[in-house]
């Protein structure tokens, strides 16, 4: 009975530290951006090629059509996308180098929603329920799959966005050939 009181304790102590710097980001955001949506809760598009925020990004972009101006080859790029990586909490469900923990790793073949930029960038952005909401269906399944939040609020730009995904993108160790998906993903 103590080792299972102890066991929980434990588990509440570790999910406090996961989940409040997501909360804390996820509020600094929302007083940062101060100013509510426009009339009709229409968030106004940046012009092409401004930052964007990931969700702002998503929204303007017809699917299929989004992908990442990075290459997981630039050693600059993946050294700042595994610092935002830690920056924005990825690394609390994801692990360290995206190996997995209470989620599911990003480095193996087994994409859940599929493995395009596109998709990881919208499920990102979006969250698993909404991602869903917009026709996306689960393609791979894990051991492992608990509900992406919404992120897209908490990482700041788009291109910070793109830049954590060069980073997962460079610790992927799952079938060469699977790399963007694989059988359907």
């Amino acid at each position: 009975m103590e080792r299972t009181v102890l066991r929980a304790k434990t588990w509440l102590i570790g999910l406090a530290v996961v989940a409040s710097p997501l909360m804390l980001a996820s509020l600094l955001h929302a007083q940062q951006a101060g100013s509510p949506p426009a009339a009709g809760g229409d968030k106004a598009a940046a012009p092409a090629g401004a930052a964007m925020t990931p969700v702002q990004r998503a929204d303007s972009a017809p699917k299929g059509t989004l992908k990442n101006p990075y290459k997981d080859s630039d050693a600059a790029v993946v050294e700042s996308g595994q610092k935002l990586f830690f920056k924005y909490g990825c690394n609390g469900c994801h692990g360290g180098n995206g190996g997995g923990g209470m989620c599911p790793p990003l480095t193996n073949d087994t994409w859940v929603y599929g493995g395009d930029d596109d998709t990881l960038f919208r499920l990102v952005a979006y969250g698993s329920q909404t991602l869903q909401e917009k026709g996306y269906t689960r393609k791979g399944m894990e051991n492992v799959v608990g509900p992406m939040p919404q992120m897209g609020q908490v990482v700041q730009t788009d291109d910070d966005l793109w830049r954590i995904l060069a980073f997962v993108r460079s610790n992927y160790h799952g079938a060469p050939e699977c790399k963007f998906g694989c059988g359907g993903q």
